[in-house]
């Protein structure tokens, strides 16, 4: 990601203000499934963000890594494990994902919350355990028209109903694409 892109992040995050205390849980998007995940395990968050995703999934018992471009997220994601006392069960880092996924051992989940780059769609898949839970959701063009971040129509299926997969649940509409899938 070019300087340019994470100063705009940063600034971004910025603009936010503080932490918030939880309780935290899901986004919307899975929030009817929200017994699919696991409350075990070891977790990766692609763009991170703020920690709201991984405060929640420690909550529940998992172990998570969270990496984001921008340090700015990076330390109020910390500031909100702390806050939340889950904070021995996150870590946080910053790192750039034009480069690929930051190396580490396969995950029981791969959790992957408004961030889309199509380029890691196979290495998620080959990061997770056999039985891990793949939970991706990105802005979508159903709904809302062409966007330069925003996947067409059928992108998650197409990437992610194949190569060892199942799919558990999934969605399209009103600008989010969603879907939880399960390795074989």
């Amino acid at each position: 990601m070019s300087e340019v892109d994470r100063r705009r992040w940063d600034e971004r995050y910025s603009a936010g203000g503080t932490a918030a205390v939880g309780p935290h849980g899901p986004p919307q998007v899975w929030a009817d499934f929200e017994a699919v995940f696991p409350t075990e395990g070891y977790a990766l968050e692609l763009a991170c963000g703020r920690g709201q995703g991984a405060v929640w999934l420690a909550g529940r018992g998992l172990d998570v890594w969270g990496v984001d471009v921008s340090p700015v997220a990076i330390d109020f994601a910390r500031e909100l494990a702390t806050l939340n006392g889950v904070d021995g069960k996150c870590r946080f880092e910053v790192f750039d994902l034009d480069g690929g996924l930051p190396q580490g051992p396969a995950v029981d989940l791969l959790y992957c919350y408004m961030f889309r780059d199509p380029r890691l769609h196979r290495d998620m898949i080959e990061r997770l355990r056999p039985g891990g839970l793949l939970a991706v959701a990105v802005l979508s063009e159903v709904g809302q028209g062409p966007g330069a971040f925003r996947a067409r129509s059928g992108e998650l299926h197409d990437a992610f109903s194949r190569d060892h997969l199942d799919v558990l649940h999934e969605g399209e509409g009103e600008s989010v694409a969603w879907m939880l899938a399960r390795r074989q």
